[in-house]
């Protein structure tokens, strides 16, 4: 349309006039009577004896106008006449209400941790409802197996090889961070007029005078720990009231944890029983103010739980029957309470979508206090289906019909997801995410039909170690890992060292999600030679258009960057308190 909108809509049924065109400059001399156009003339200069209109805003070009052939309006049921039974506005893409977007990023959270997972004693009974009244995915994948390059993949849409985010994990002297011009989920929705905040773990660097903070990558507002919240001595806190202190000593000689407010140290050491109400606070103020001031917000909240060490306030202490971890789960739990009923309360419930997924499988190695990979092959820091196989749920009340969907998603669609909802231009470079804004609202099937699995210690001679092509899963690679100890599998073991298979060992997902039962032993069946093939060039097509940033990571370590409250005190780090 010449100077006009075409917006998007339900058409039951349609009127054809060959006059209309010509009345908002449309280049087609034929048109539907039921479109609906945004025209820059005002109603009043269209023929109104000859035309019902209904005008509506459209920001800046003028009034959206649902113009009907007023001798069409003929309310008949007869199939043959040619009438108009309606028409009705069903999205517009020139509004200005888009939805408000809430990420929910979990901590060392694994496949079989939930109650809606099926945890016999997990008290999650908000992440339940949420999973009831939305729609709960089976096959959902994080991009990494640790805490660092999860986070890139998720907030880029893109694979944390492009930003050089590996391998492993950012660390408090690191050099390093997701470098500024990777573009987030946070940046592009600035443009669109979003107000951005986040609550919680960053880990994606500090840097310099905190050149990689949130606040440098698209945040307006952040209240969190930039790194880990085991990246600092412990073993004298408090986790859980009023005087249990925290199991373990955590990373010790470093300084000790801060809670930073946008680029500033706000405490030191964290106060551990009183940190996530200081987020839920926060978060709810944030939500609160965004919806009065009627703008559309994003809300990253990247919680700490259930990662080592867990800690909990004085809510939800000793409540869970599943112990300390299930304390801490149960606080999480609590938290995703605490955002929906403020999004209820401020009554936009049908206009905001929230997302919940975590950041990479459990640290098994901790036994009871590390998690539960359910009925998955092992977890954290393994490419095995444990380690990046995650729960994930996504809700918008009247929008996303309730249920569960067993089609391929990942953290990496998030990005392309969020900007097809809200109408933003996607960033240009190389994205590895899909749009899956049809799966949610319309039930149809994935864009994704592959997933790449990369382990923590990334190597671009190997490339990935695995590869999943519909309900086939290749291990060209396999390797144990240190966090996945103490499970009765020793492949799972640091002690199962790197290992590579020609053929690959296949297994097929849909009837063996754990992994048990290879399909190429003893010799490769004449009947999945083809899949085998089909897996093997898709791997060599991704390999060759992969491309590696430089590693982040090995920029190495300063000690003088580690955030101290009172940098003129002595001796560091013991002497950084506030």
């Amino acid at each position: 349309m010449t100077g006009c909108s075409l917006v998007r809509f339900l058409l039951i049924s349609v009127y054809r006039q060959d006059s209309l065109a010509a009345t908002c400059g449309a280049a087609d001399s034929c048109v539907l009577a039921c479109r609906v156009y945004c025209c820059p003339l005002p109603a009043a200069a269209l023929p109104a004896r000859d035309f019902l209109i209904i005008p509506l805003p459209c920001d800046s070009l003028g009034v959206i106008c649902l113009i009907v052939p007023a001798s069409s309006l003929t309310f008949t049921m007869t199939p043959s006449a040619p009438f108009i039974f309606g028409c009705l506005l069903y999205y517009a893409a020139a509004s200005s209400d888009p939805p408000n977007i809430i990420l929910i990023f979990a901590d060392d959270l694994g496949y079989g941790d939930l109650g809606c997972y099926g945890h016999p004693t997990s008290l999650t009974p908000n992440l339940d409802r949420m999973a009831a009244r939305g729609l709960r995915f089976t096959d959902f994948y994080t991009s990494g197996a640790v805490c660092s390059p999860s986070r890139a993949g998720l907030l880029t849409g893109r694979f944390q090889t492009r930003s050089g985010v590996y391998p492993g994990v950012f660390y408090p002297s690191s050099v390093g961070g997701l470098p500024l011009s990777e573009i987030t989920i946070a940046e592009i929705l600035q443009s669109r007029g979003y107000v951005t905040a986040m609550a919680g773990k960053w880990h994606l660097g500090l840097g310099r005078n905190g050149t990689f903070l949130p606040t440098r990558q698209g945040f307006q507002h952040f209240l969190g720990v930039p790194y880990s919240h085991d990246q600092g001595p412990c073993q004298n806190l408090t986790c859980f009231p009023p005087d249990t202190q925290c199991y373990g000593t955590c990373d010790l000689g470093e300084t000790l944890l801060p809670v930073f407010i946008d680029e500033k140290i706000l405490q030191q050491p964290v106060n551990f029983p009183g940190l996530v109400p200081l987020y839920q606070q926060f978060s709810k103020e944030f939500i609160h103010k965004a919806v009065s001031e009627k703008k559309p917000f994003f809300l990253y909240y990247a919680s700490h739980h259930t990662h080592y060490p867990q800690f909990a306030s004085a809510r939800y202490t000793g409540h869970s029957p599943r112990g300390k971890f299930g304390d801490a789960l149960l606080e999480l739990d609590g938290t995703v309470g605490e955002l929906i009923s403020s999004v209820w309360d401020m009554g936009v419930q049908h206009n905001t979508l929230i997302i919940f997924t975590s950041d990479n499988g459990p640290e098994t190695m901790r036994m009871e206090r590390g998690g539960s990979s359910g009925l998955l092959k092992c977890g954290k820091s393994t490419t095995y289906e444990g380690g990046l196989r995650e729960p994930a749920i996504m809700y918008w009340e009247g929008e996303i019909k309730p249920g569960v969907t067993s089609e391929l998603a990942s953290t990496l669609d998030i990005l392309p997801t969020v900007a097809s909802l809200t109408g933003t231009p996607l960033p240009k470079v190389t994205l590895d995410g899909y749009d899956l804004s049809r799966l949610l609202l319309n039930g149809e099937k994935s864009p994704r039909n592959t997933f790449y699995y990369y382990p923590p210690s990334i190597d671009p001679t190997r490339g990935i170690y695995a590869l999943r092509m519909g309900k086939y899963k290749a291990h060209f690679y396999t390797e144990g890992a240190f966090h996945s100890e103490t499970t009765p599998d020793p492949d799972c073991h640091i002690t199962a060292l790197l290992t590579e298979h020609n053929p690959p060992l296949l297994f097929d997902l849909d009837t063996d999600p754990a992994e048990n039962y290879n399909l190429l032993k003893p010799v490769i069946p004449k009947e999945l030679q083809p899949i085998v093939n089909e897996i093997q060039n898709e791997r060599e097509r991704f390999l060759k258009s992969m491309t590696y940033a430089e590693s982040e990571l090995n920029k190495g370590k300063d000690p003088s960057l580690r955030p101290c409250c009172n940098p003129e005190c002595t001796p560091k780090p013991n002497c950084c308190r506030c």
